[in-house]
């Protein structure tokens, strides 16, 4: 069996494989910091298991991997491990072809039983997950849903939530002021606000931030 964990941190890296080394002796475990490096090893193999963050430089690169790793090969199942709440990106990650969400607060007690559910063809959604995507389906006809954001404007919703400028969002997304302040138009009209306090207290109220 062959598991590949992508995540930028060394010691969240370190500790997953320390506990699939654990639980699978045999396996053959690399790991890589990037979704670069991921892409690469993905291209160049065959992985049995594909175990990834979402906030990876430059930005929520784990959603675009999956979307990927799903083009490239379909049926290799991937858990993603993330430090954010599941309402902040379990329901894009499932959409985006994952087979798991997992916080990296609970991998130490669902990780392993994580993975054996996705190789048994099965996706592995633990009960705050299931709960998450079952509003998400409730409120599917709402039209200030946050899933009817694309995931480019969704990241510049997060970053502006959390109080960041035009300016220091275009620099960490490497892109232009005026590309940042049209996804910042374009949120605004798909969510009805009209000014960054109202896009604020609502991530506050819903828990994205």
């Amino acid at each position: 069996m062959r598991i590949i964990i992508a995540d930028d941190h060394t010691i969240v890296r370190e500790g997953v494989k320390l506990l699939l080394t654990e639980a699978f002796p045999l396996a053959e475990i690399v790991d890589v910091s990037d979704s670069v490096d991921l892409m690469k090893h993905i291209y160049k193999g065959k992985w049995d298991v594909v175990i990834c963050d979402i906030s990876m430089p430059p930005g929520d690169s784990g959603l675009e991997s999956i979307k990927l790793i799903k083009e490239h090969s379909p049926k290799t199942p991937v858990i993603i491990l993330s430090m954010h709440a599941p309402e902040q990106y379990a329901v894009r990650a499932i959409k985006a072809g994952a087979r798991g969400y997992l916080t990296k607060g609970v991998a130490t007690l669902e990780l392993v039983k994580a993975v054996n559910t996705v190789l048994s063809g099965r996706k592995y959604l633990s009960a705050d997950v299931a709960d998450v995507l079952a509003d998400a389906f409730e409120n599917i006809d709402n039209n200030q849903s946050i899933e009817s954001l694309s995931d480019r404007e969704y990241e510049v919703f997060k970053l502006l939530a959390s109080g960041k400028s035009i300016s220091d969002i275009a620099k960490q997304l490497i892109l232009s002021t005026n590309t940042v302040s049209t996804f910042r138009a374009r949120i605004f009209d798909k969510m009805g606000f009209h000014n960054n306090l109202e896009l604020i207290r609502f991530a506050v109220n819903n828990n994205l931030v």
